[in-house]
């Protein structure tokens, strides 16, 4: 910091990171070679002139490092020249602190042996065909990682962290009257874990969830029914899939980077402009928050990496854009304080706007009594598929185990619903919400080099009224 300061820089900081890892797998339950990963280095950002300019080392001499600090400023100097747009950091509070989540079985005492056994065990719960519904091919994972932080910045902040986060998941191929499919434990490609130790997967009780989990698959795997051709009806969302919304088409939207178009060629666009703060989006039952505070949540962290204390957002209430994910330069052009949403993965990798965990916020219905209201419609429990396109404004889901409902009352199953949607239309469709929040892990992906950040998102069970639902 003192030599960036030396050569004229307004600004700088520096994070050490160490990331280290063990992920197995075991498929049709015989392992394969497990894999450990470890990576420790610095990443140095500074700002001269207006010009924010990065780089990273492994060689964490004080020979190399110096050599890393002249070789960034001399970047900034030659942008400084040619940039028209000044980058400038808001203002913000400087702390000194450690912090951690906590942990009672250190993820460094599990051996590997002991994962393997844990998998083994999961796979020989699902072996077996489970109502004529086979799964030939079985691959299910474990593992955990560890991210030790120190971050300093010419403010005055000096932060130290450790993040364990522990994980399960799989990918299953259902055979069912010579028709493969392919589906996950838990639905829709996501995860179970959290921050902390290994108790976390303990308490989870893999060998109980999984067949549980895999048995509710079968179901939407063996439907019969087809859903309507084309038919504008009431919909009510289990959590597994407005969880995702919440995220796809609210969270990454509310980036301050995608509606600035600093992420337009690494991530995406945003359908939202600089000036669509207070825009009306949705009803008065559209809230989404996005909390990196919640305590073992996957995305979990305390102090974002500018040394911004990390808050609630609350991104969407009462149906109106009320809070954009921000990071100190994007908050400068705001006029405002950022709301410590600045991430980054690893130590060569560049700190940029991050959701933590989000999530559509519960309210006071429960899943009988929204259900009891439908004349008709359809209940998506879980999905398979989905897409969105690249402003997060149309996105479509494919139900998983879904059913009718007629009458207030779920019908038989059907075939493979899909459910598609622009994002004004999916917000402003919502009129109640259950008390019954749930979280599923996820790793979202952005920018490039990519980075996949560790995140929750959720939702309880919600309902929407007079939209079309079609079929394949």
């Amino acid at each position: 910091m003192d030599q960036a300061q030396r050569r004229g820089c307004e600004y700088a900081e520096a994070r050490y990171q160490r990331t280290s890892g063990l992920s197995c797998l075991a498929r049709n339950g015989v392992p394969e070679p497990a894999e450990m990963v470890e990576a420790e280095g610095i990443g140095v950002r500074l700002i001269y002139d207006g010009a924010l300019a990065f780089g990273a080392t492994n060689q964490t001499s004080n020979e190399n490092v110096s050599d890393l600090v002249e070789t960034i400023v001399r970047n900034a100097k030659v942008a400084a020249s040619v940039i028209k747009d000044k980058i400038h950091f808001s203002i913000e509070d400087t702390h000194v602190e450690k912090w951690g989540t906590e942990e009672k079985k250190k993820v460094e005492n599990v051996s590997v042996e002991s994962v393997i056994s844990l998998l083994k065990d999961v796979d020989k719960t699902i072996a077996k065909p489970i109502s004529d519904v086979s799964f030939p091919n079985r691959m299910v994972f474990a593992g955990h990682d560890v991210e030790e932080k120190v971050y300093v910045n010419t403010d005055g902040s000096r932060l130290e962290s450790r993040v364990p986060r522990v994980y399960f998941a799989s990918i299953l191929t259902a055979l069912y009257e010579g028709k493969p499919t392919t589906a996950s434990v838990p639905p829709g490609f996501s995860s179970l874990g959290g921050s902390g130790g290994w108790e976390i997967i303990e308490q989870l009780d893999l060998t109980n969830f999984v067949p549980k989990t895999a048995t509710e698959i079968t179901n939407g795997i063996k439907a019969k029914g087809k859903p309507p051709v084309s038919e504008t009806l009431d919909v009510i969302l289990g959590p597994n899939v407005a969880g995702l919304t919440s995220h796809e088409s609210c969270g990454h939207p509310g980036e301050a980077d995608r509606i600035l178009g600093r992420e337009g060629a690494q991530a995406g666009e945003s359908f939202l402009k600089a000036d669509s703060l207070g825009m009306e989006i949705g009803s008065s039952e559209a809230y989404v928050s996005d909390d990196p505070t919640i305590p073992h949540s996957m995305g979990f962290y305390l102090y974002d990496d500018e040394g911004v204390r990390a808050r609630k957002r609350q991104l969407i209430t009462a149906g109106k854009f009320t809070e954009f994910l921000q990071n100190r330069a994007s908050a400068y052009y705001f006029g405002i304080k950022s709301n410590g949403s600045s991430r980054a993965v690893q130590f060569d990798r560049e700190p940029i706007i991050r959701m933590g965990n989000t999530y559509i916020e519960p309210g006071d219905w429960t899943f009988e009594e929204m259900l009891k209201e439908v004349k008709r419609g359809v209940y998506i429990k879980s999905f398979m598929e989905w897409n969105i396109d690249d402003k997060r404004l149309n996105q479509r889901y494919v139900g998983l185990e879904a059913y009718m409902i007629e009458n207030g009352t779920l019908k038989d199953t059907i075939k493979d619903p899909v459910f598609e949607i622009t994002t004004p239309k999916y917000w402003g469709s919502i009129d109640a919400r259950a008390r019954d929040l749930e979280y599923t892990c996820g790793t979202c992906g952005k920018g490039d080099p990519m980075q996949g950040a560790p995140v929750f998102f959720g939702a309880p069970h919600i309902r929407l009224r007079n939209v079309r639902v079609g079929s394949r």
